[in-house]
């Protein structure tokens, strides 16, 4: 389950990264809920993962957000239809559904792949100061984000530096997977 957990993730990530270059974001995000349902299948408790995507969801939802409203970071291929009777395009001011489902992709590592962050804070936030500025510059390079400038990688890592270890503390207490996850 360990590796199978991370490869799905990897999947997830470069289903929603690609497609949203290549202006498709719904196809990361179809291939990222059927990744979330094989992750259901295999959890042993549904309501603490749930409770645990749903809560990375908010916190990254709000995060990309503040990234997007601060121009650090712009977006391909949002996938949000704009309003036919407005000139109010939310494209520009939404954070993109491909990312939203990045976000729950990546819970669904916290109580698996990840699990062994679990009481290693430390060591959780320098795997996000590190982790989250290399996944966007990786992102960024295959056109799926526009990072703006050196100042909005040290926001990314900031944000992710305090994030990561906010998200294991939450998973360990909410964890579908209450049986030692192996292989």
């Amino acid at each position: 389950m360990l590796v199978t957990n991370f490869i799905l993730f990897q999947l997830a990530w470069f289903a929603c990264v690609l497609g949203a270059a290549k202006a498709m974001p719904w196809v990361g995000v179809g291939v990222t809920l059927i990744i979330l349902g094989w992750h259901f299948y295999r959890t042993e408790q549904a309501k603490p993962e749930i409770t645990l995507m749903l809560t990375a969801l908010f916190i990254g939802a709000i995060f990309d957000q503040s990234m997007l409203t601060l121009q650090l970071i712009e977006y391909q291929a949002h996938g949000w239809s704009t309003w036919p009777w407005s000139d109010w395009h939310w494209n520009n001011y939404l954070v993109p559904v491909w990312i939203l489902a990045l976000w729950l992709a990546f819970a669904s590592t916290l109580n698996v792949s990840l699990a062994w962050m679990h009481d290693r804070y430390l060591i959780a936030m320098l795997f996000g100061l590190a982790g989250g500025p290399l996944a966007y510059y990786a992102a960024e390079k295959l056109g799926a984000v526009t990072v703006s400038s050196t100042n909005a990688y040290i926001a990314l890592a900031i944000g992710w530096g305090v994030i990561t270890p906010l998200l294991v503390r939450i998973a360990k207490r909410h964890n579908g997977f209450t049986a030692k996850v192996t292989s």
